[in-house]
């Protein structure tokens, strides 16, 4: 007895608990609240003003190359310049062997005073033979031979002094004189070496390169294309004189003066399908060298209500269209598909598929799907991270 005694006084305890338990189960449950709204972060669509520019390969050109090259033959004497030194137009070069030709010179010299005393009597002869004519002392054939004698010999004068000439300027010659101001570069012959005239190979070769051009190529295709839009009214052409034109290093840094456009060219390049264009640039520092690589932007139109939306905002589907994800006016997402232009920057020019004043999703895009309820508010870009500061020690 004792013992179903000790057992029921074990038992009723717990069949209590559990009795509870159940009846407190089969109460009335409480309704679950339903899940928060998803929030996304949303730029709203606007119209800003752009400058379209294209940004094309090319090389630097001198402004003016003068080879220097003999005019006359013979052994060169003495170089008179600095190899890479800056010159002026005018200064002595070279000196080639003159004594030859001041030889020729002095001889044509000689020659013309010869001829000057020889058409003394011949002048003399010819006014008395024209006095003597007039009284019929003389025949008309002696006259006629006198003023015969008296004209040859002024024109022996004559040729004389084109001789004189002549051999001056070959005196002149001997001396090689810079064509144009610039940079010089290496002399291609050393002193005792021969030369003649129109040599093949240049002495020398001067550069003017302040300012300097900058030759680059754009494909007719993109021309046409921005033309297109030009008659089509959705973009304003740039005056191509005055244009400003940015400079970039081969290694991406930018030239800090400003260029502008001198000309592009009337034929397109048949092999190529590309045409050239010609940008002048001030080099006062001389930091730009004929045969450079750089890459030139080149202002060519502008769009007064263009639609630049960040890379951020714009994926790709399935076929490779860009898009966009955008809440409307019931706060529900829509996917949009984009027409893009170009890359300007961190943005995407748009050329259709979005009107001013939509929402675009910035952030939150990849937890909603479309046709789902959200909450947009306005996106706030984050500040770019600071670099790291080095350890103090």
């Amino acid at each position: 007895m004792k013992t179903c005694f000790k057992r029921m006084q074990i038992i009723g305890p717990v069949i209590l608990v559990l009795v509870l338990a159940l009846s407190y189960g089969c109460g009335p449950r409480k309704s679950a609240p339903p899940p928060p709204m998803p929030e996304v972060s949303t730029i709203t669509v606007k119209t800003e003003k752009v400058v379209i520019s294209t940004e094309l390969p090319g090389r630097t050109t001198a402004f003016l190359v003068a080879e220097v090259r003999p005019q006359v033959g013979g052994i060169v004497k003495e170089r008179l310049f600095e190899e890479g030194a800056e010159v002026k137009a005018g200064d002595l070069l070279y000196q080639i062997d003159p004594s030859l030709y001041q030889a020729t010179y002095d001889r044509a010299k000689a020659e013309q005073a010869k001829a000057e005393a020889k058409i003394i009597p011949a002048k003399s002869k010819h006014e008395r033979h024209k006095v003597l004519v007039e009284s019929n002392a003389i025949s008309q054939q002696e006259f006629d031979n006198s003023k015969s004698d008296f004209l040859t010999a002024d024109a022996d004068i004559q040729v004389c002094k084109s001789a004189v000439e002549t051999a001056r300027i070959n005196l002149e010659y001997t001396k090689v004189v810079a064509p144009i101001s610039g940079r010089i570069g290496k002399s291609h012959v050393t002193v005792g070496a021969l030369v003649m005239a129109n040599h093949l190979l240049p002495l020398a070769v001067i550069q003017q390169f302040d300012p300097i051009f900058v030759d680059v190529t754009q494909s007719s295709a993109d021309f046409l294309r921005l033309k297109r839009k030009m008659t089509e009214g959705l973009v304003r052409k740039n005056n191509d004189n005055g244009a400003k034109v940015k400079l970039f290093y081969e290694d991406g840094s930018q030239y800090p003066i400003d260029g502008e456009m001198k000309f592009r060219d009337v034929t397109v390049e048949h092999s190529t399908s590309s045409y050239n264009l010609r940008i002048e640039f001030p080099n006062p520092e001389r930091a730009l060298l004929p045969g450079m690589y750089v890459k030139a932007v080149v202002e060519e139109g502008v769009i007064e209500d263009a639609i630049l939306i960040p890379h951020q905002a714009v994926t790709r589907n399935m076929h490779g269209d860009p898009v966009v994800m955008i809440v409307d006016s019931a706060d529900k997402v829509e996917q949009r598909k984009l027409t893009v232009d170009r890359s300007i920057g961190d943005k995407w020019l748009v050329n259709g598929g979005l009107k001013p004043g939509e929402r675009v999703i910035m952030e939150g895009s990849q937890r909603i799907r479309t046709g789902v309820q959200v909450k947009a508010v306005p996106f706030e870009s984050k500040p770019p991270a600071a670099a790291a500061q080095p350890a103090k020690k």
